[in-house]
């Protein structure tokens, strides 16, 4: 079924241009009508104003437009008119021009209405689906008149009174059918997941006959015959290993993979793993094709990798178009050693860039409230450095996009030295790094490019940092990441680095220690039945936290449709937020021989900065984790 032309924004402007045939309108020549008279002879406009649902400011400012629509000989009612503004409750216009005209609201099961559509999916051909897409609308039910014996269709949409959606049924020969109101939120949901999110190349693999396996009988671990060249070249041409590549990508950025692991396991099966919200899960494995072949099939499709090189690691990327967006995938490629020294088995690691789940909104992040506020007012400093210290995906990079996405205006010229270069920033000019330009050179070269904003991607040694001090102290406002496990010893490593206490005081905005908790599926968490008040008080829980009902544990529902059975859904900041106050300042001049991340400690918390372990009890008491997966992130702090 072909659905790449269908986009959620598109409904209402298909509206234009439609003859319609509603109560309040006559076929006859249209005499002019005052903007008084027009709200009151349309039902839902009327409706729609005493309820206070929209202003008389509302109607105007789509009065005028329904008017020139009039003169042009477009029947549009008023009220259809004001679901193309901006700044209205579209879903409320809807439902009460459902209610004005009678159409009853359709009561959904999510689970029960997505195994209805699988089931009568072969029922409809391409192109009714394809007509019902485009008006948003979707069968629910089937029953059986009672007197006829005839099959009766109930549909739902967000706008039964389109006269299209009759004409359509009509012509998909549909007898007996009821058409009901559905808010188009819960359509879009149905949607996605029962149509756009299939996954084609799942489809043929699952239907595909295993591929040939060359002698190898299954038990390639235990095979005494290497396979060939020649051999290898030959399997990988089966087009399961070509749809289970394809698929794996096709299913990760559905899924919200952030990265793909593919390796052969000791039994010389490959697995293909997914990390989503930062835990590894087994999404495939495959026993009847040979390791070496499927990984030279995504080495062939990586661009800058070399298939025949299997003792040196590698890096590459990859494109495709997926659901109308092109995702782009970055490939590292490492030998790794078997129980069989003479196979040269590799694990590959893909990242998925998804430039669509790219964050552009700070408050999206999740930090609290104390750590959000100081957080923005650092980025709004004319110049200074704004430091993100956390572990290898602790999602340092996904704050600093959307701390640059916060202060990116046409006014200021804001350069990025990242390498490699992961998303595409509007309006940000991302420096390539290559081996004719390293990170040093590029750095140097900024300083004479007229820089507003600069961000560098990471302090990895002295010169880096030097140098990103120096745009800091000459009157850049500067990001920068560094791997350390708090805020107090970024600031440490930075003095062993070798940047003098003098630049390091006056150059630091703010450093913030971020680490990512996965949140609990709102669907299927429930109260946490016996807490464990010891662990409770060891982690630093109030007393009568032990005993309160806000205490929350993952769901244990597999059928669960929100989390699939996980249990949690998302993840979410929690930091540790180290303003550079006066008081910070003096203490990193001072001094001499090391830097007392201690003494950094202790004034920092007197003048209010929360702890990693103090921001996710907070997290935990607002419902939003667990305890134990506060334990997983910051550890018994």
């Amino acid at each position: 079924m072909a659905t790449g032309d269908f986009t959620f924004g598109n409904r209402l402007s298909r509206t234009r241009g439609t003859r319609e045939s509603q109560p309040d309108e006559s076929d006859a020549q249209l005499p002019e009508v005052t903007f008084e008279s027009a709200c009151r002879n349309d039902r839902v406009v009327y409706r729609l104003l005493d309820k206070g649902i929209i202003t008389e400011e509302d109607v105007r400012s789509s009065y005028t437009e329904w008017v020139a629509e009039r003169e042009n000989g477009v029947r549009v009612p008023l009220w259809r008119m004001l679901t193309l503004s901006a700044g209205v409750d579209t879903e409320s216009i809807f439902y009460e021009a459902s209610r004005v005209y009678a159409f009853e609201p359709a009561e959904l099961d999510e689970k029960a209405i997505l195994e209805f559509l699988e089931i009568n999916r072969e029922f409809f051909d391409e192109a009714s689906w394809d007509g019902m897409l485009e008006l948003f609308l979707i069968p629910i039910s089937l029953d059986t008149e009672p007197l006829s014996g005839e099959p009766r269709w109930t549909f739902a949409t967000h706008d039964p009174t389109r006269p299209e959606i009759h004409q359509l049924l009509k012509r998909m020969d549909i007898r007996r059918f009821e058409v009901k109101y559905c808010a188009e939120s819960a359509l879009a949901a149905l949607v996605t997941e029962s149509f756009v999110s299939r996954n084609e190349y799942l489809e043929r693999l699952e239907a595909a006959e295993d591929v040939f396996d060359l002698g190898g009988g299954g038990d390639f671990a235990n095979s005494d015959d290497l396979i060939s060249d020649d051999k290898l070249e030959a399997e990988i041409k089966g087009s399961k290993l070509i749809n289970l590549f394809e698929a794996s990508l096709v299913e990760a950025v559905k899924s919200g993979t952030s990265d793909i692991h593919i390796f052969p396991n000791p039994d010389g099966k490959i697995e293909i793993h997914f990390r989503v919200d930062g835990e590894l899960d087994l999404w495939y494995r495959e026993e009847n094709v040979r390791a070496e072949a499927f990984l030279a099939v995504v080495k062939d499709n990586a661009v800058n990798v070399d298939r025949f090189e299997r003792d040196r690691a590698q890096d590459g990327f990859i494109q495709r178009w997926i659901d109308d967006a092109l995702i782009r995938f970055r490939v590292s490629i490492l030998p790794i050693a078997t129980a069989r020294q003479e196979i040269s088995a590799e694990s590959i690691v893909i990242r998925v860039l998804d430039d669509r789940k790219v964050l552009t909104d700070l408050a999206k992040i999740g930090l609290l409230k104390t750590a959000m506020k100081r957080f923005d007012m650092a980025i709004r400093q004319p110049h200074g450095m704004v430091i993100l210290t956390g572990p290898t995906g602790s999602g340092k990079s996904t704050t600093l996009v959307a701390a640059l996405h916060q202060v990116v205006t046409p006014k200021v010229n804001v350069l990025t030295v990242e390498d490699p270069v992961e998303y595409i920033i509007r309006g940000v000019r991302q420096i390539k790094l290559s081996h004719k330009l390293d990170l040093e050179g590029a750095l140097r070269a900024i300083l004479r490019h007229d820089p507003d904003i600069v961000m560098v991607g990471e302090m990895r040694d002295q010169l880096t940092a030097e140098l990103a001090v120096k745009l800091a102290n000459t009157g850049h406002l500067t990001f920068s990441t560094l791997h350390t496990n708090d805020a107090p010893s970024a600031v440490s490593r930075l003095f062993k680095m070798g940047v003098e206490p003098f630049l390091i005081a006056y150059a630091i905005n703010l450093v913030v220690a971020q680490r990512l908790v996965r949140k609990l599926c709102p669907t299927c968490k429930r109260t946490d039945p016996a807490p464990d008040e010891d662990l409770l008080e060891f982690l630093g829980f109030d007393g009568g936290a032990a005993t309160a009902e806000t205490l929350q544990i993952a769901g244990s529902d597999s059928n669960c449709s929100t989390c699939k059975g996980t249990g949690f859904k998302g993840r979410r900041a929690i930091a540790e937020v180290l303003p550079f106050t006066p008081a910070i300042r003096k203490l990193v001049m001072e001094s001499e021989t090391m830097i007392d991340e201690e003494a950094l400690r202790v004034t920092a918390i007197k003048e209010g900065m929360l702890t990693l372990g103090d921001s996710a009890r907070e997290i935990v008491m607002m419902g939003e984790t667990t305890v134990d997966e506060m334990v997983r992130v910051t550890g018994s702090e």
